[in-house]
């Protein structure tokens, strides 16, 4: 389990994969989920805990002493059906505090919930952290809530903002509560001796603390008059130290980009961090909580949107930015943490993707996490007095044998000039020429992808084939011009960069012409076949995970949600919707389709993969659809992503290896 601790002046560079490849289906190599899910550090700095897969969806809690070379143990287990465990973070050196998730189905429709339970460091004595289920409650609870703050590891305390449900009784007594709402309470996890902290809150969805156990911003979400549909403006208010009153801060609308969004709280500052618009892209402001709303500049940057803030101590101090230029970078206001990221970097030069995912209470050891564009990388832990890195976990260890594709930034021109950032991905050893070509456009719309591991990419490139993912406009991070109005709304102009980079693949000599096909998750499924609807003649093969198929269908998804009506006007209403809609023009498209979906998708109902594989059958197409009975969005579960990558692997050799 642990490796050899050395002087971090000292450690040699970490050594590059073997070229040998083993003798091992592609696709259990990178089907497999990554082997570390989740890791944290002990207050005292002296154990870890993480999660690890086991066979299919089912998922381990490991605790490992890193003082010791005793093997890890398990302390806790889920089969992942429908229950899945999520993270494990210590409350304190023998306790951990487990968010489970789930998906369960009320009246038809399936409902997400969640759940925070405590348990010790030996497995025992679990206890659930959210309101007590009561034979009265007025409706379902879905979350238990958040944590806010960890406070002090020696109390075994944790600052939790917590759904209050209501009872009812058809009798109406009045022996019932009636409190509802977000409220916040300060939990004892061993004895769950609760001290309330803010009442339950109807207009609160969320709370921000200062850190220290103090909550000084809440987050109030829009409703749409009595109709209970949420709306796209969150109101934000602010409390003044050692105050109870509330003060407005400022508001967000999802729907215009316009306002600001609090992130953290520093104490020391007495100041809120905000993201607002700064010509264009988002930039972190400080924000006074005095009273006097006194506000400064903290960090923009010219090319992409800052997106958070970095945390240490245990989330007690902000000591740095975070954006994605090519990859993702953070940028460090405290000097320490600036010089050490240097110096890891320069120490572990295969893997100079350096980031730091936990810490000691005191600071002292931390957990840093090393990877590169090809390698996912390790984990490690770095003690500051001794100066030592001791290597701890690897995140692939499948993978340490086989030879990693290369990955590099490229740039392409789309019909109107615009130059697209993308990431070309080339099969290891050949010579990136005239080669079958895969594009990868991502999800969301309103996500994108960065400089990284992609076990998708790797893997095509695994199999001989090259891989373009591009940052189409409709992508977030690069500023509201780039966003345009949607991936839905502006989808000419996101499906367009699409295949201009097809086409760039050709025209460079990277790619054959000719053995050229699609391939996306999610958004990156509607936009594969939507890419077939209007360029028949460009792509060979069509391969779509969880694909939006019908943007109209993917309004009525959400009726009966409180999100529908945001749901609608964010697709909008017009022509578009049924010209940008791959289900409804199915005969336009000529190459194979290969279909995946897991039947317990709330991202994407399961209806449109099955509606377009029967469109397609239907209008003499090819296509073929498996479906995954109990997964949902992202199926994770091993089995399932080997069996959906092998299966890729052989449809896009009988339509693009010739």
């Amino acid at each position: 389990m642990i490796g050899k601790s050395v002087l971090l002046g000292c450690l040699a560079a970490a050594a590059a994969p073997a070229a040998a490849q083993p003798a091992v289906d592609p696709s259990q190599l990178y089907g497999v989920r990554p082997s570390i899910e989740a890791i944290d550090i002990s207050p005292d700095g002296s154990h870890v805990v993480y999660l690890q897969p086991g066979p299919g969806r089912s998922t381990r809690v490991f605790l490992a002493d890193l003082n010791s070379d005793a093997e890890a143990r398990s302390v806790a287990f889920s089969d992942g059906d429908p229950e899945r465990l999520r993270w494990c973070n210590f409350v304190a050196n023998d306790r951990l505090i487990c968010k489970v998730t789930g998906m369960s189905t009320v009246e038809g429709r399936l409902l997400p919930f969640s759940r925070l339970i405590s348990i010790d460091t030996s497995g025992l004595n679990i206890t659930m952290l959210g309101q007590r289920a009561s034979y009265y409650d007025a409706r379902p609870r879905q979350f238990d809530g958040e944590i806010l703050d960890w406070l002090s590891p020696t109390d075994g305390a944790v600052l939790m903002a917590r759904e209050v449900i209501p009872e009812e009784t058809p009798g109406g007594t009045r022996m019932v509560r009636t409190a509802q709402g977000l409220a916040v309470a300060r939990i004892d996890v061993r004895t769950l001796r609760s001290t309330q902290v803010e009442p339950a809150d109807r207009r609160a969805s969320a709370y921000i603390s200062d850190g220290r156990g103090h909550v000084r911003i809440m987050e109030a979400q829009d409703i749409r008059g009595s109709s209970e549909q949420l709306g796209t403006r969150t109101n934000y208010l602010y409390r003044a130290r050692d105050s109870r009153n509330w003060h407005s801060l400022g508001s967000y609308d999802s729907a215009t980009r316009e306002g600001m969004i609090p992130v953290a709280v520093d104490s020391a500052l007495d100041a809120a961090y905000v993201l607002k618009p700064l010509n264009g892209r988002r930039a972190l402001y400080r924000v006074k909580l005095d009273g006097s709303m006194a506000t400064e500049l903290v960090y923009a940057n010219e090319q992409v949107d800052v997106d958070n803030v970095v945390f240490a101590n245990r989330g007690t101090r902000v000591v740095g930015v975070t954006f994605a230029e090519e990859g993702r970078q953070n940028v460090y206001f405290d000097p320490d943490y600036r010089t050490l990221t240097g110096s890891l970097s320069r120490a572990i030069p295969n893997l100079p993707m350096i980031g730091f995912t936990g810490t000691s209470a005191d600071g002292n050891r931390l957990l840093v996490h090393a990877a590169s564009a090809s390698d996912a990388g390790r984990y490690y832990v770095y003690d500051r007095t001794a100066r030592s890195l001791n290597e701890i976990l690897t995140v692939r260890p499948q993978l340490e044998n086989v030879a990693p594709a290369s990955v590099r930034s490229v740039t392409y021109a789309a019909a109107d000039g615009t130059r697209i950032p993308a990431y070309l991905t080339l099969p290891p050893g050949g010579t990136g020429r005239n080669l079958p070509a895969i594009v990868m456009p991502h999800g969301g719309p309103a996500s994108r992808d960065v400089l990284g591991f992609d076990e998708l990419a790797q893997y095509l490139a695994h199999l001989g084939y090259a891989v373009l993912q591009p940052n189409y406009r409709g992508s977030a991070g690069y500023g509201d011009r780039w966003l345009q109005q949607n991936g839905f709304r502006s989808w000419r102009i996101s499906i367009g960069d699409i295949n201009a980079g097809a086409r760039w693949l050709a025209s460079e000599g990277i790619a054959d012409a000719g053995r050229i096909g699609i391939m996306g998750w999610s958004y990156g499924g509607y936009a594969a076949l939507q890419a077939g609807v209007t360029e028949p003649s460009l792509y060979k093969a069509i391969v779509a995970i969880a694909p939006v198929t019908d943007p109209q269908q993917a309004k009525d998804d959400f009726l009966g949600y409180t999100n529908a009506r945001n749901q609608s006007e964010y697709i909008g209403t017009g022509p578009h919707v049924a010209e940008g809609s791959p289900l409804r023009n199915v005969r336009s498209i000529a190459a194979p389709v290969l279909l995946f979906h897991g039947d317990r998708d709330l991202n994407v109902n399961v209806i449109h993969s099955r509606r377009m594989d029967e469109a397609l059958r239907g209008a003499g197409k090819s296509s073929e659809l498996i479906l995954f009975p109990g997964l949902e969005h992202d199926l994770a579960d091993s089995s399932a992503r080997a069996r959906m990558l092998a299966r890729i692997g052989t449809f896009l050799a009988a339509s693009l290896r010739r």
